[in-house]
């Protein structure tokens, strides 16, 4: 069976995001080739198409990194809030 993505639920992903803006999140990112890389930051913007959260690198540096909603949809990217340790569209 095929599920299609439709505004809907790219709407709902996005409300989920923005309900977290400032919230300490654990991200985790698919590389491809069995790849992930996993990194803590905060949820600090969302726009139309794309949410920004803020890394945190360490020794007092930060990165804003940009993700699309689509991202959360495909796994690509999966978001878990640092409070709850729940995922974000569990």
């Amino acid at each position: 069976m095929i599920i299609l993505a439709t505004r809907a639920t790219l709407g709902s992903i996005k409300k989920r995001v923005e309900a977290n803006i400032g919230r300490d999140v654990t991200l985790r990112t698919h590389s491809g080739r069995k790849k992930y890389y996993t990194k803590q930051g905060k949820v600090i913007a969302t726009y139309p198409s794309i949410f920004v959260v803020n890394i945190d690198c360490g020794k007092e540096s930060e990165r804003h990194v940009s993700y699309t909603y689509s991202d959360l949809l495909t796994s690509t990217v999966e978001i878990t809030l640092d409070e709850t340790n729940q995922g974000l569209l569990a």
